[in-house]
């Protein structure tokens, strides 16, 4: 009496289907607008920072601070540190941290985590019911001393080469981008600027320091400190670009001819990775090959046989 035909099922179906599609639709929307509105928001919060800056420059004309040196924290962590403090910042740019206070709050990690692991490791053995020998306690504090001491190191050492690999996946693209847009008549800040907010969907990382390096264009007055910065933030690709316009800049050079050299050279390089992955595929199938294909043949193939075998002698 109350039973429900197949073909009641299909509106409800198909408006649920429809739902999820508007669904899936509207959050790519969303993810791509919020997307450009961090871009947007970085950007403003480095312009601001670098008025404020010069704000200060000017108020204060003695003490003259350089775009890559504004923080004091930043000084008095190199006075105190030297070129370790230089090599630490690079580390943490090149992990995209771009907090002032990063370089100390990464000191105090190496310097507190081993304590924490310690003195966790010491409450976690002396509640345990069974006895632990006194070399295996020194191992176990030794470990969690030293698991301590590199852990921070190893998180932004991945991190790096991580967000490395995703721009120097990015760049090129980026770069044809840059070189049709000047080869048009565009100026290279404009240029910049525009491939930026054209990459800020798909290209998140890439987008943040383009836009960046075009707000440095925009209110330092030396360029080639921007592009050097650039270059030291974004590592790879991106230290090439910056130092191939520094020198075309130096060397009065044109720059669409600098980036147009530079585009088929990566290119090239691409087209280089890519052979050489296809090269490096045999070998690595081998072992997926003889572990999982052959067996499954040996059986197809000789499996009646010996099934037949089998037969035969039991008939015997």
């Amino acid at each position: 009496m109350f039973g429900l035909e197949g073909s009641d099922f299909i509106l409800p179906l198909v408006v649920l289907a429809a739902l999820v599609s508007v669904g899936v639709f509207a959050g790519l929307f969303i993810q791509r607008s919020k997307r450009r509105e961090k871009y947007k928001d970085i950007i403003e919060k480095r312009r601001k920072a670098l008025m404020e800056q010069h704000k200060s420059e000017m108020a204060n004309k003695e003490k003259v601070v350089s775009a890559k040196d504004s923080v004091a924290s930043f000084f008095k962590m190199q006075q105190m540190f030297g070129s370790f403090g230089e090599k630490l910042r690079d580390q943490l740019l090149l992990a995209g941290i771009r907090d002032p206070q990063a370089p100390m709050k990464y000191l105090g990690a190496m310097i507190g985590l081993p304590v924490f692991l310690v003195i966790f490791a010491m409450i976690i053995l002396s509640a345990g019911d069974k006895e632990v020998s006194g070399g295996m306690q020194m191992m176990i504090l030794l470990g969690a001393i030293l698991g301590g001491f590199f852990l921070p190191r190893l998180l932004v050492k991945n991190s790096g080469i991580k967000r490395q690999e995703d721009l120097n996946t990015a760049f090129p693209d980026a770069l044809d981008m840059m070189v049709i847009c000047v080869q048009g008549g565009i100026g290279i800040e404009q240029a910049i600027d525009r491939v930026a907010a054209e990459t800020a969907e798909h290209h998140e990382t890439l987008a943040e320091e383009l836009g960046i390096l075009t707000a440095e264009m925009a209110m330092l007055n030396d360029r080639r400190t921007a592009l050097s910065d650039f270059g030291r933030r974004v590592g790879g690709y991106g230290k090439s670009f910056a130092t191939a316009l520094i020198q075309a800049e130096q060397y009065g050079t044109s720059i669409s001819q600098a980036l147009k050299v530079m585009s088929d050279e990566l290119r090239e390089i691409r087209m280089s990775v890519a052979e050489q992955k296809a090269a490096a595929l045999p070998p690595k199938l081998t072992v997926p090959m003889i572990a999982f294909f052959l067996p499954a043949l040996f059986v197809v193939i000789l499996g009646p046989a010996v099934i037949n075998a089998m037969e035969a002698g039991v008939g015997k």
